[in-house]
């Protein structure tokens, strides 16, 4: 790696941003009103028209730190018609060139080619187009793994976030911004930063926080507590927007459950030991009614093509059909005693019950609410995820995930099957699995993420292959869930390209764009002020190391001196009296301290015992100013055998 892409990478590893921007949804803003347009430019080539934008959430300039709304739209040049169907590429980085081999020099459009490459240390600061995939742990963390940066052919761990406690469950906000994660030995769930990857606070959820399940208007986050005490079993209601409990509801005894009608009407919450299913009016947060659906209400889940709810009962093997408007049960499925989960394609079309002691699947059809298919499938059968040509069933006993191409379903035939191992061994000999799903699929591509709890692997397959692309091991931590937080442009409107993102720092931007059809690459500008983070960047006091050179001579006391400055224009900082140098032979001899006198002008020395020859690592910490050897640069000294005097 050349020199300036490991000063870039050092840098940006230090302020815990590289590569960082986060999604959202479109502003809101007052009637007749938009945000300014801080930063834009506007190219046309091949009868292509390229308008970029830039908007502050709030003021009239960018500024690091703060949320920003960047929009490409693309139109036909001579019409003005919008160009849809397109897939652009787009990245943000300081308007530098990197150094490459030689005298060579690569601007902003021949970095897109580094970019795309995913070469390690010259990654954009701001990649509008990637994704990252977190991985839920047994113990209490998130692993966050960025797959377009690779060391030695393994992906890196770009960051972990640290739980209170152990997890269950984990969802997802509707801005994409926070993920909440069920904590149930403390009573807790977490708030994720998904831009930092960071614990934000710890929200009281009730007794024994479980489930989590997010209403489809984004307002409020739903948590089924599974208390054994009658009375605190049942759901809690926090709002999503400003992270506080909103209500608590005792709905019934057991596990919990909960879907919801499209609207966000109602909550349906299953009370698995009661065999009731409780109906909650969203608006008003009132208990309308409690429903009989079976003695073991197992599973709810919400079919949009057919406007109702459908709940399965593991004890009488039904799955009862109730509608969404006028809760009156609709049809009651027969099928086998053992139903569990159930869930419904995207479109709403089909359900499957997966049946866990029969190793089966039964699959309904929302037009007919008619049971059409039952499937043998992996053995013991308990997640089923979806893409839009596929169903991915996963099951306890057995490392095959079953795939169910949704195509063929209902069409007098047995459905398209096809198998895969994904790894080597059945989930369930870890143990201590969770409630989160270990299957993820992206937003915008057709491929899916499987976890091995046993190898601690996190497979990854492009859709219809039976073997993965490559794998992500997660070393150090026992990995149980996944899920990916996307980063890449929505298409908001036809030919309106967009995403919300938080600039790292600041400074002058190159926006780099490139469209494939037909092919384009264009480089436009953007200003980024200065912000409290760089305040905050330049308060703190900043070390370098005056050296002569690495190399020292063993058994004599060599004198080591080093500058502080602090603020913007490295003005020195002088007068600390509790500068400690501390100092160790490589590799784990025990750190000796050597006492720190002041030059002047922000200069100090300190005098080293070096007394082997070998790999010394000098350190400087002062707590007064909160310098800490961890996050400052420290000093490699070599100590050589002393030359032999001149006879």
């Amino acid at each position: 790696m050349n020199r300036t892409a490991r000063t870039t990478l050092s840098w940006l590893l230090s302020l815990g941003l590289t590569g960082m921007a986060w999604a959202a949804e479109p502003p809101t803003v007052e009637a007749g009103a938009s945000p300014p347009v801080a930063a834009s430019g506007k190219m046309v080539r091949d009868g292509v028209s390229i308008e970029f934008e830039a908007r502050p959430l709030a003021g009239a300039e960018l500024v690091e730190g703060e949320p920003i709304d960047v929009r490409f739209t693309i139109t036909d040049a001579s019409s003005g018609q919008p160009i849809t169907g397109l897939r652009p590429g787009a990245w943000m980085d300081l308007a530098q060139v990197v150094a490459g081999r030689g005298d060579d020099q690569k601007d902003c459009r021949e970095k897109i080619a580094l970019y795309m490459k995913g070469v390690l240390g010259v990654r954009p600061m701001v990649d509008l187009n990637s994704y990252y995939i977190l991985i839920l742990n047994k113990d209490p963390s998130i692993s966050v793994v960025d797959p377009l940066v690779s060391v030695a052919g393994t992906t890196s761990t770009m960051a972990r976030v640290i739980l209170k406690s152990p997890p269950m469950d984990w969802v997802k906000s509707a801005d994409n911004r926070h993920i909440f994660v069920s904590m149930p030995l403390v009573g807790q769930v977490a708030v994720v930063d998904t831009v930092g990857f960071r614990t934000l606070m710890d929200i009281d959820a009730g007794a024994d926080p479980v489930r989590l399940a997010l209403q489809p208007d984004g307002r409020y986050l739903w948590v089924g507590n599974n208390s054994r005490l009658e009375g605190s079993s049942g759901v809690t209601v926090i709002d999503a927007i400003d992270f506080k409990p909103v209500k608590s509801f005792t709905t019934g005894r057991g596990h919990h459950e909960i879907a919801f009608s499209e609207d966000s009407r109602h909550a349906f919450v299953t009370n698995r030991d009661s065999g009731t299913v409780t109906v909650i009016d969203i608006a008003t947060l009132e208990k309308v009614r409690d429903m009989r659906t079976g003695p073991r209400p197992i599973s709810v889940a919400y079919s949009s093509l057919s406007k109702a709810i459908y709940v399965s009962d593991g004890q009488a093997g039904t799955i009862t059909a109730i509608d969404a408007q006028t809760l009156e049960t609709r049809k009651v499925i027969q099928a086998k005693p053992g139903l569990g989960p159930l869930r419904f394609t995207r479109d709403g079309r089909f359900g499957f019950a997966l049946n866990t002691p029969e190793n089966t699947a039964t699959v309904i059809d929302a037009a007919t609410d008619e049971a059409i298919q039952t499937i043998d499938v992996t053995a013991e059968p308990f997640q089923v995820t979806f893409t839009d040509a596929y169903a991915y069933i996963r099951g306890l006993a057995s490392e095959f995930v079953t795939m169910v191409e949704l195509g063929t379903l209902g069409k007098g035939a047995p459905p398209t099957l096809m198998r895969f191992a994904a790894g080597p061994d059945a989930p369930k000999i870890a143990g201590d699995l969770l409630l989160a799903d270990s299957i993820a699929t992206r937003n915008d591509e057709h491929s899916v993420f499987i976890v091995n709890p046993v190898n601690n692997t996190t497979y990854y397959y492009m859709q219809g292959m039976s073997a993965p692309m490559t794998g992500y091991l997660n070393r150090g931590f026992t990995a149980r869930a996944v899920k990916v937080v996307e980063r890449n442009m929505q298409e908001v409107e036809p030919g309106v390209f967009q995403t919300r993102v938080a600039m790292p720092t600041a400074g002058n931007f190159d926006v780099a764009f490139m469209l494939d059809r037909p092919q384009i690459l264009h480089c436009f500008q953007a200003e980024v002020k200065a912000g409290e983070a760089t305040e905050a960047r330049f308060a703190a006091p900043r070390l370098e190391f005056i050296v002569d050179g690495p190399t020292v001579e063993a058994r004599t006391t060599v004198p080591v001196r080093f500058r502080l400055v602090q603020g913007q224009r490295d003005l020195p900082r002088t007068g600390l009296s509790d500068l400690k140098v501390s100092y160790f032979l490589a590799p784990t001899s025990p750190r000796k301290e050597a006492a720190v006198t002041e030059i002047g002008d922000g200069v100090y020395e300190a005098r080293l015992d070096i007394a082997e020859t070998g790999a010394y690592y000098v350190y400087v910490d002062s707590p007064s100013v909160a310098l800490h050897s961890g996050g400052q640069p420290y000093l490699t000294l070599r100590a050589v055998a002393p030359a032999k005097a001149a006879k």
